[in-house]
């Protein structure tokens, strides 16, 4: 089912003050941003060895992203999973018994195909799965 750790995803207030910080403390850039309006946020990653970080910056404050903010703050926000099959592996989660964010993909950064795992099956962890 995983292939491999595609992400981690950060909730941010200000994507342009975060991303500063990352290059200022740990030298690592953002390589650019992008908006996902179907999660109404907008995304930047720092490429970290073979994983990369997501900023996540809300692009409204009733998005999943600023109600996490503003209930918790900044901080870690999500893994991410890169898989081969979404719609199968969707269905395997469902069938162990995971409940779904997603019953289907929906559209991601960079053209994936994304999908969610709620906390409450994942001992608190939001899972989000990733087909390229």
């Amino acid at each position: 089912m995983i292939k491999k750790i595609d992400h981690l995803g950060i909730a941010v207030n200000d994507m342009k003050q975060a991303a500063e910080d990352f290059a200022r403390a740990f030298g690592i850039v953002l390589g650019g941003e992008e908006e996902v309006p179907s999660q109404k946020v907008k995304v930047g990653f720092l490429q970290v060895g073979e994983v990369r970080l997501e900023l996540l910056q809300p692009l409204e404050a009733d998005s999943p992203v600023g109600k996490f903010l503003s209930s918790r703050g900044e901080g870690f926000h999500h893994i991410a999973f890169e898989v081969d099959d979404i719609e199968s592996d969707l269905r395997k989660a469902e069938s162990a018994g995971l409940t779904l964010v997603d019953k289907t993909p929906r559209s991601g950064a960079h053209g994936t195909k994304v999908a969610f795992i709620h906390p409450k099956s994942t001992h608190g962890l939001l899972v989000e799965l990733v087909q390229k």
